[in-house]
């Protein structure tokens, strides 16, 4: 059978998850793209450039650093260089707050990714035992049957099975790679924050 042979054979079960995987996929596909062009700045590389530019005491060359890098740890800096005048305590919060901000950006649509991931196969699952009730009650009515009847019904209910499987790997696989992403983008945050505080309360002292 082709795919909209099975798709007609699932029945609505296998309409949703059509629309799961397509809606995976298109999130699967803007998250790698959108966390691609946010690490192709190194955090380490970064901070070397704010540190020669804090130790001559120019904070406004390292805010522009800060405001042409496309990275969530740039922002993080940007907003302890912005309260530079205030206490380390001020400054620190500061950090933090905009720590959180970029975290939800980068979870962003993620929760859908492990939900669809969760599910997909139950839903599957649903859809094959309504195929096996639907084949034995067919199967009731007509009066007649047979274990060729009874395995082909079967064998076209698991195809919701199948096809439950092959939304959900994917999209664990690629939540999985998310979080890992985002654990690592949250680690660059912590240090660059840590770092720009001790230098921010050297040039204080």
């Amino acid at each position: 059978m082709n795919i909209w042979q099975l798709v007609k054979v699932g029945g609505f079960t296998m309409f949703v998850l059509l629309a799961s995987s397509v809606l995976s996929i298109a999130i699967i596909l803007e998250r790698i793209i959108f966390y691609r062009n946010k690490s192709r700045l190194k955090c380490k590389d970064f901070m070397q450039k704010i540190r020669q530019e804090i130790k001559k005491v120019s904070l406004n060359p390292a805010k522009k650093i800060c405001e042409e890098a496309n990275a969530p740890f740039a922002r993080v800096v940007y907003a302890g260089l912005n309260f530079f005048d205030c206490s380390e305590k001020e400054i620190s919060n500061n950090m933090e707050r905009q720590i959180i901000i970029e975290t939800t950006i980068l979870e962003r649509f993620t929760s859908i990714i492990g939900t669809i991931g969760s599910i997909a196969v139950y839903i599957g699952l649903f859809g094959t035992v309504l195929g096996i009730i639907r084949a034995f009650h067919d199967i009731s009515a007509s009066g007649s049957g047979g274990i060729s009847v009874v395995i082909s019904g079967i064998s076209e209910a698991l195809a919701c099975t199948a096809a439950g499987l092959c939304v959900a790997v994917p999209a664990v696989v690629a939540y999985n790679y998310f979080m890992k992403k985002i654990d690592d983008f949250i680690k660059d945050m912590e240090l660059a924050a840590s770092e720009t505080m001790d230098l921010l309360s050297a040039i204080k002292k």
